[in-house]
């Protein structure tokens, strides 16, 4: 994994005062705040400099969610501390990007640690995203751009979402449901990583291998460590005492629980896979030099008879008749070889030759490629109606329009 190629590094200086705001090495400096304030039939989204301006403008009944990419600012931390009230240590977690997964309660707000995948084909990457759940407010803080939450974007700006209208505690779920299912397409990355290797190791086993084996399966212990600590968290959120979790968001955090479970029982097998892959090329190997060593028996067993032929007709003995016969070498070289394809027919005969070394050029060629993940647009286009999700019992029905939309197109 690229990121554990480092040392490990953590943004803490002993003796500092707890809460004490330090900002990592080579942090990106955060110059803008990203906003999306809404309710059920408004949506306002806007950039801005700093925090006041970004909550100048309220709209009624609105709930409000703050996106803060880049940990360099500090001036900018302090003030979102001050102006929310997030406790120091919260924020100097945030700033610690080698923290463990975990959620902490405050006495107004809540702090959840995730971590979020990046993935190509140099390489894995995980990132931390902090979440800050407050009655009305959600705040998160990244390190670089780039997400997996424009589906969650999508679902705020389309009108009639019901994620508009389910409060603070539901947006903290959707975002980490979406970070939970990024895994997803990861794993079936890492699994035709494992296809491809296994169809190498079968073929060839070299050094070069082992030492992928190796790193896939320090990718592999590298993610489940810091994935690990999360059933804890969603646990830790399902009994949530401080009222910022309602009772009837809890059902979607264990279904995020189930995904996760799910994922890690899947870095489990993938694990139990790797070091079979390691069984099968140290195989390969054992398998390679014991051919090695069956063609060189091969050649020897070939070359007892010959030699006894030849050290026969090679005894100084005065009295022996073929030494004479002008036809004698040539018959001595034909019996040497009428007997050295005979043991060959009996080695052929008997399965000792093997299908040969022309069968390790004839496979099918495998290519390593990206999972596909399905855009936002394309999703629409094929699936777009499955998107009006029904309304539960007792809940209100505020998509008039698009349900006169989804009668029509029918």
């Amino acid at each position: 994994m690229s990121a554990s190629s480092n040392s490990l590094r953590y943004n803490v200086v002993p003796g500092l005062p707890p809460g004490t705001l330090r900002a990592p090495e080579n942090a990106l400096m955060a110059d803008r705040i990203h906003v999306m304030q809404f309710n059920a039939e408004q949506l306002l989204e806007y950039d801005c400099d700093n925090l006041s301006e970004a909550l100048k403008v309220r709209l009624p009944n609105a709930l409000i969610w703050l996106n803060i990419i880049g940990l360099g600012n500090i001036h900018l931390l302090h003030e979102l501390g001050n102006t929310l009230n997030i406790h120091p240590l919260a924020l100097e977690d945030a700033l610690n990007t080698r923290q463990r997964v975990k959620t902490n309660q405050y006495e107004e707000h809540l702090y959840v640690c995730m971590k979020m995948l990046h993935w190509n084909e140099q390489g894995t990457e995980s990132e931390q995203i902090s979440l800050f759940l407050k009655k009305e407010l959600l705040v998160t803080l990244q390190e670089r751009p780039g997400d997996c939450l424009d589906a969650v974007r999508f679902r705020l700006r389309r009108e009639g979402s019901r994620l508009r209208s389910q409060g603070a505690d539901y947006l903290l779920y959707a975002m980490l449901d979406a970070i939970i299912d990024h895994y997803f397409p990861w794993l079936e990355y890492m699994g035709n990583k494992f296809d491809l290797i296994e169809a190498e190791v079968t073929r060839h086993s070299t050094a070069q291998i082992l030492s992928r084996i190796h790193a896939l399966k320090g990718e592999l212990m590298e993610i489940r460590r810091s994935l690990w600590p999360l059933r804890d968290v969603l646990s830790a959120l399902e009994r949530d005492e401080g009222g910022l979790i309602r009772k009837r968001t809890r059902p979607y955090l264990r279904d995020c629980q189930d995904h996760c479970l799910q994922i890690l029982e899947t870095l489990d097998s993938y694990r139990e896979y790797s070091s079979s892959l390691m069984d099968l090329y140290f195989s390969g190997i054992s398998n390679r030099m014991n051919e090695i060593m069956k063609v060189l028996t091969i050649i020897s067993t070939l070359f007892i008879p010959l030699s006894f032929v030849g050290s026969v007709y090679g005894m100084n003995f005065e009295h022996m008749p073929e030494l004479h016969w002008r036809w004698g070498y040539f018959a001595c070289l034909s019996l040497m070889f009428l007997i050295a394809m005979v043991m060959l027919g009996f080695f052929r005969y008997f399965g000792w030759l093997g299908e040969g070394r022309s069968s390790l050029h004839h496979h099918n060629r495998h290519k390593l490629r990206l999972p596909m993940v399905t855009r936002l647009e394309d999703y629409l286009q094929q699936f777009g109606k499955a998107l009006l999700f029904p309304r539960f019992e007792g809940d209100k029905e505020k998509s008039d329009s698009l349900t006169a939309d989804y009668k029509q197109n029918k």
